[in-house]
């Protein structure tokens, strides 16, 4: 990771658009791929050099009209919209809530518990699984250990098999990871997993260096669980306001349907070996 992070987005971003998808026309032959940089400051109403001190690194301070038009020029969505303006540093109040705390609150923790038959569990920014409940702890069984969604998927052996669409998991774990690195581009943790994940998959590479942008919010999941097969859930992420950074997620299914039942089935299975379990280790 370097430490130009505002320079690399620009960059990656511009390489991503073609003059067509922004309704320009083009001239001569492209020795790049995407945008030239005179082009997006041209879209942007923004001095070619100036453009090019930012991709550069040597300026770091773009006012927000500048973001603003930029993120017009870019054809920026919200999430991305908003990470840019962090990297630029022209969000107040981000960096103040930038840390994440690794402690789930007792109040938590008794709500998720509340769920027997949905699994729930809270993540942090860097997709670090803080806490879950049992049927959520069901659901992950097949990762040893269930500890990270973005190792969980990218170098866990398990991971194919458990994700129906991998490519489209994999590719919303990375856009996650990005909108991390708009809060607190040098956490040491953060770092230390994009340095693992990018040293043992180049899948991962390729894709962390697109620059794809996009917070949790809610979506469809296609899961295999060895257990009791495939399963078609919902999820539903919610900011955790007592613990920034946190957030609390929830899986459901269709009520009554097949990815209900085979739910019920896997908290009974779990429930089962549970006992087993106790009654192995208290025997003499």
């Amino acid at each position: 990771m370097t430490d130009n992070h505002l320079g690399d987005f620009l960059r990656a971003r511009r390489a991503g658009l073609r003059p067509q998808d922004v309704d320009m026309a083009s001239y001569g032959t492209r020795r790049v791929t995407g945008l030239r940089r005179e082009e997006v400051a041209v879209l942007a109403g923004v001095n070619a050099d100036y453009y090019t001190r930012l991709e550069q690194g040597r300026e770091r301070n773009p006012s927000p009209q500048v973001l603003d038009t930029l993120s017009r020029a870019l054809r920026l969505d919200e999430d991305t919209r908003a990470h840019l303006y962090r990297l630029a540093g022209a969000t107040p109040g981000d960096h103040l809530a930038a840390h994440t705390s690794g402690q789930v609150s007792p109040a938590l923790r008794q709500l998720m518990d509340g769920y027997p038959n949905t699994p729930a569990f809270v993540l942090d920014r860097t997709l670090d699984i803080l806490a879950a409940n049992a049927l959520a702890d069901a659901l992950f069984a097949p990762f040893d250990p269930p500890d990270n969604l973005a190792r969980m998927t990218f170098l866990d052996p398990a991971g194919r098999h458990f994700y129906t669409d991998w490519d489209r998991a994999a590719q919303a774990v990375v856009a996650n990871l990005r909108h991390a690195t708009g809060f607190d581009p040098n956490a040491p943790r953060l770092r230390e997993l994009v340095r693992t994940l990018t040293e043992h998959s180049t899948l991962f590479a390729r894709q962390w260096n697109s620059h794809t942008v996009r917070g949790k919010t809610q979506d469809a999941k296609h899961l295999h669980h060895p257990d009791v097969g495939p399963l078609t859930l919902t999820y539903q992420a919610f900011d955790v306001r007592d613990a920034p950074g946190q957030q609390l997620v929830i899986y459901h299914a269709e009520p009554g349907g097949p990815s209900a039942q085979a739910l019920d089935l896997l908290g009974s299975l779990h429930a089962t070996r549970g006992r087993r379990e106790t009654r192995h280790q208290n025997s003499p």
